[in-house]
């Protein structure tokens, strides 16, 4: 696996930015942001196409599993792919590149005369998104000052749900006519505006061109938003501080590089954390909602026109909770936001299990759905991309994050594989049960080991995550470290 080779524990050089500067980085910020739409319209898009192309093609269950999940498969090769060409062509290069690619997935996608052609553009779509769901946050926190960090690093987030929304809104426009090739068409648009966007409105990464050596065009980029006298101190901060921390790592000892980084002993607890939220965010059963809701509900009887229309309102709530979300991960914290978040689809999943099991009235498995959705977005959705920046040390911090990315894709894969032939097998009601079973331990795993995040710097989140694992003192006598 490749990661980006980021400076360990350098997220960037802006700090104090003013005002207007903010403005700026926000505008460069929701440009980027649209990879992250793209991310959730491919994702989300074909949940209401499905039920069409299933139709003309006469697909199987597997077949329908694989024309979901077959994207996941290309999502982790472009993850994975994405910080080598990332570091070679620049940020900015790699984000119109991927782009391009979501271009060309859409236009074979419309053009797909059969399974095997639809397949196909499944794959190419899904190496556009695992670029960009690797590639925008990276650029996102190298740009983004530490006052505004938060709303920066959430605008991807948010654009997701966003994408997803779009993409159900899409589905049901379409959806009396039954042209799922339109659905997919949709997606030109922004994957143009991606490649578009980026070569001509956004600058390249600062990190990157310290790490180039490209000076002149570096300062060139702080002093727009930082003013002239000010952007030669931040540049000779950022490197005074990126080479303290390439020296050693956080324990004093030798810092190791790149994907060896997360060997060391003191790495460990960070990256079970890390791992561990990724598999419990997909075994959750998120995705099931997300791909198959309007295939979900119209097994409670109703046509697939109202489906798609219901399933509107599970992106809504996506969307609208995700806000919630946003405005209250710097308040009330990382732990408590998951707990309740877990907590409450543990409930509503297993409620939801129950509408299946004894044949309740399709509206009140439209409400747990809803539900779900609600309890999902408003903590494990967000909050895992917010931790896996947070609980790595800064000699493994980006190969840690993209570890913990890749898990997540797997077991993405997994669950949207499995889902449709493991519900007919034991029943949707009972497949649902199984996720309630991963909320519920989900819930101990945060409780014992998930140190909270909020306000800390590295050293008393370290120190927090050590004495979970029973490696230093207990969380009481370093809580006031942060």
């Amino acid at each position: 696996m490749q990661g980006f080779t980021r400076e360990p524990g350098v997220r960037g050089p802006l700090e104090a930015v003013p005002t207007a500067g903010k403005r700026k980085i926000l505008r460069w910020a929701a440009t980027i942001a649209i990879g992250g739409f793209l991310f959730g319209y491919d994702t989300g898009v074909v949940s209401g196409a499905l039920l069409f192309i299933t139709r003309d093609f006469g697909l199987t269950a597997a077949q329908q599993g694989s024309i979901v999940s077959v994207l996941l498969i290309g999502a982790m090769v472009g993850a994975l792919s994405a910080g080598r060409v990332a570091d070679r062509l620049g940020r900015r290069r790699t984000l119109a590149l991927e782009g391009a690619v979501f271009v060309v997935g859409t236009l074979v996608a419309v053009s797909a005369d059969g399974y095997g052609m639809l397949l196909l553009a499944r794959v190419v779509l899904g190496l556009a998104v695992g670029g960009a769901s690797a590639t925008v946050p990276v650029y996102l926190s190298e740009i983004a000052p530490a006052e505004i960090r938060g709303r920066i690093l959430s605008a991807n987030q948010l654009m997701i749900t966003v994408g997803i929304l779009v993409s159900y809104l899409v589905d049901l426009a379409f959806s009396g006519s039954g042209d799922w090739r339109a659905m997919f068409a949709v997606g030109l648009i922004p994957g143009a505006a991606l490649t578009i966007g980026t070569l001509f409105l956004v600058p390249e990464s600062p990190v990157w061109l310290i790490r180039n050596h490209r000076s002149g065009e570096v300062r060139e980029l702080i002093a727009s938003v930082t003013g002239e006298q000010r952007a030669d101190q931040l540049i000779a901060k950022f490197r005074r501080t990126r080479e303290e921390r390439q020296r050693t790592s956080g324990d004093g000892e030798p810092q190791r590089q790149g994907w060896r980084a997360l060997t060391a002993r003191s790495v460990r607890p960070a990256l079970i954390v890390g791992v561990t939220l990724a598999v419990i965010q997909q075994f959750g059963g998120i995705n099931t909602i997300i791909y198959y809701a309007p295939t979900i509900i119209q097994n409670t009887g109703l046509t697939a026109s109202n489906s798609i229309f219901y399933s509107v309102f599970i992106g809504l709530i996506n969307l609208v909770m995700t806000l919630v979300s946003i405005r209250l991960v710097d308040r009330l914290g990382r732990r408590k936001l998951l707990l309740g978040s877990l907590l409450g689809m543990l409930v509503t999943v297993g409620l939801l299990g129950l509408s299946f099991v004894v044949a309740l009235p399709s509206a009140l498995s439209l409400v747990f759905m809803i539900l779900y959705i609600a309890a999902y977005a408003a903590g494990v959705g967000p909050v895992f991309w917010v931790l896996v920046g947070e609980v790595f040390p800064p000699s493994a911090r980006a190969v840690g994050s993209s570890a913990s990315t890749t898990v997540n894709w797997l077991s993405n894969f997994v669950v949207s594989q499995a889902f449709l032939p493991l519900a007919g097998a034991i029943g949707q009601g009972q497949t649902f049960w199984l996720f309630g079973v991963v909320c519920l331990l989900g819930l101990g795993f945060v409780a014992r080991f998930v140190p909270e995040t909020k306000g800390r710097d590295y050293g008393a989140v370290d120190a927090d995550l050590q004495s979970r694992f029973g490696h230093g003192p207990k969380p009481e006598a370093i809580r006031q470290r942060g």
